[in-house]
């Protein structure tokens, strides 16, 4: 399996894409006063420009884009160029050999802030800070990672050091919301530095091992699939008595994948593994309680 999604992968080299993403950008100013949204007319094609524009790799991308999908809602302005706003963003992979999409990343960033002048072009240079444009160089390294990860062991490793550099440059920077560390709670210093660090190692080891010998090969060998995706849980129990997980690394994924990973563990007929989910992920406790039910 693995060496036909490698070869899956040399082969799109022939026809590799400069930029990495197809991402959808989506955009609600119904908080704005009227002068702010006629002033913030075209923003939304701005963004989705620049993000399906932009190089953020340093290397042709090898393999189809990724989609993505970023909601901007924005809470309010001050004067005609400073706004807040919240994000929700949003990505997918394929499953191998199906037409069916894995959700990789479901995040909703409440504290952005930054400026933005009608008509403003967007240009990226990670090694400056912008709170507008690192935000999204932010995002494009944390999904490109991400994506990568379930294709190779710790292979988005790269990205998410680009991700902290943009983390280190916004906590210098007048716009520090969302950029610090937050306690228990959620900010981009948190999710980035969570997946640098190497307590949580054996979840992205595993991660990739739920996805590429797990899902994408559940149509081919289904026994083989469900060990390995079960071992994900098996692997965050272990994690529970060493470290804490009530992290915003967990909490992300267990967001972005608790509906499709009840979907498919329900197949292990296996009660003992919804009783282990419901305490390493006790925020959708609902969703195994009903597969759990289900099994009776």
């Amino acid at each position: 399996m693995k060496k036909f999604i490698v070869l899956s992968l040399i082969l799109f080299s022939t026809i590799s894409y400069a930029q990495e993403l197809n991402c959808t950008v989506l955009v609600n100013y119904e908080s704005l006063p009227v002068n702010n949204r006629e002033l913030l007319t075209g923003f939304d094609q701005v963004v989705q420009d620049y993000m399906n524009m932009t190089h953020f790799t340093g290397e042709d991308w090898v393999g189809p884009k990724i989609n993505c999908t970023i909601n901007i809602f924005f809470v309010s302005a001050s004067g005609d160029v400073n706004y807040s706003a919240q994000a929700v963003i949003v990505s997918q992979r394929p499953i191998y050999n199906t037409i069916n999409l894995s959700p990789m990343l479901t995040v909703n960033d409440n504290t952005w802030s930054f400026r933005y002048e009608k008509g403003q072009s967007l240009y990226g240079n990670q090694s400056t800070f912008d709170p507008l444009t690192s935000f999204l160089d932010y995002y494009a390294n944390i999904i490109i990672g991400i994506d990568t990860d379930s294709y190779f062991e710790l292979g988005g490793t790269p990205f998410f050091s680009k991700a902290f550099g943009i983390v280190n440059l916004g906590n210098s920077s007048p716009f520090q919301g969302g950029w610090q560390s937050a306690g228990t709670s959620y900010s981009r210093w948190n999710l980035v530095s969570d997946l640098l660090n190497d307590k949580y190692r054996p979840f992205r080891e595993a991660v990739y091992n739920y996805h590429y010998n797990g899902l994408d090969i559940f149509d081919e060998n289904r026994k083989v699939a469900l060990e390995n995706m079960a071992n994900l849980v098996h692997t965050l129990e272990q994690l529970r008595t060493k470290v804490d997980i009530n992290t915003a690394l967990i909490k992300a994924f267990f967001d972005t994948k608790y509906g499709e990973i009840a979907d498919y563990l329900k197949y292990t007929n296996n009660p003992g593994l919804f009783t282990t989910l419901k305490k390493i992920d006790p925020r959708h406790i609902s969703k195994y309680d009903e597969v759990m039910k289900a099994m009776q």
